[in-house]
């Protein structure tokens, strides 16, 4: 008989353990007071109005439906069932699914567009008979699980960043980083994680540029307009897991009670300086 973990216990406060879990707090609202776990029709039941518009770039509504098992059919894997059908195959009791069900309804056109790509990656690799996955199904899958949007207004913290400056970033300008740029997870593989957090999370990042008037936004509508830019970024169906940066999470002000000491970003194990490309 197989025994429940502590990974697999129910805990109606999730949301309230890191200001990580911030962008789910509308979508997961409703399960504050829940003693259970959320079921399948608790799920559908989620913002009903809002799930009822979500669809599929196929046009189908998504539904939430119980797992099945595997099976070879093209049609009934996990990614065309969503696209043909609106059908997402979730686990009970399950923190990997119920945090993807989430991320649904609070990206919901990013995560229709991740799916298309899915869907397409597929089929041109069993029209190809290819046997491994394609780099662009492998950047989809990083993005779904563990991706981060980062949006700044400051040309400066953006280099930063980009240089993977982190202790001048995350310490140095750690005023300017609060007021003028702001992290987002999305991969609900990397909520999971935010329910025990460790040394060594890591995100892998997307950024935008956004006017200083997006950070005066309601959260909500910050969100809205996110989800709209990853859309159309995924709709290029052109990138690669080289287009995704390394984030160290943990790093951000106020995400981890350990970062409010400087010592915290000499850890170069965690906080990893850029590579240095060399020339022959």
């Amino acid at each position: 008989m197989k025994t429940r973990s502590a990974s697999d216990e129910w805990s109606s406060g999730f949301l309230q353990i890191s200001p990580m879990f911030e962008p789910l707090h509308a979508a997961g609202k409703a399960f504050e007071y829940f003693n259970h776990w959320p079921d399948i029709e608790n799920l559908n039941q989620l913002n009903t109005d809002q799930v009822g518009k979500i669809i599929t770039k196929s046009g189908k509504s998504i539904h939430f439906v119980p797992q099945t098992k595997s099976t070879r059919a093209f049609v009934q894997q996990y990614e065309p069932r969503i696209y043909l059908t609106g059908e997402i195959q979730t686990r009970a009791h399950n923190w990997h699914d119920l945090f993807n069900a989430l991320v649904w309804v609070t990206y919901p056109c990013s995560k229709a567009a991740l799916n298309q790509l899915h869907y397409h990656a597929l089929l041109e690799e069993r029209e190809h008979h290819q046997a491994m996955r394609s780099p662009l199904r492998d950047a989809a899958t990083l993005i779904d699980e563990s991706g981060v949007i980062i949006v700044s207004s400051s040309d400066y913290l953006i280099e930063l960043l980009k240089n993977f400056a982190w202790k001048t970033l995350f310490w140095h300008q750690r005023a300017a980083v609060l007021a003028q740029m702001k992290f987002f997870l999305f991969g609900h593989g990397l909520y999971e994680k935010a329910l025990h957090p460790y040394l060594g999370m890591t995100g892998k990042g997307l950024l935008f540029q956004v006017s200083e008037a997006f950070f005066n936004q309601r959260l909500i509508d910050q969100i809205a307009m996110m989800d709209s830019w990853l859309e159309d970024y995924l709709a290029r169906e052109c990138l690669t897991s080289a287009d995704l940066m390394p984030v160290p999470v943990l790093g951000y002000p106020g995400w981890s009670p350990d970062n409010s000491d400087s010592s915290y970003y000499d850890n170069q194990r965690y906080f990893r300086p850029r590579k240095m490309k060399t020339t022959s």
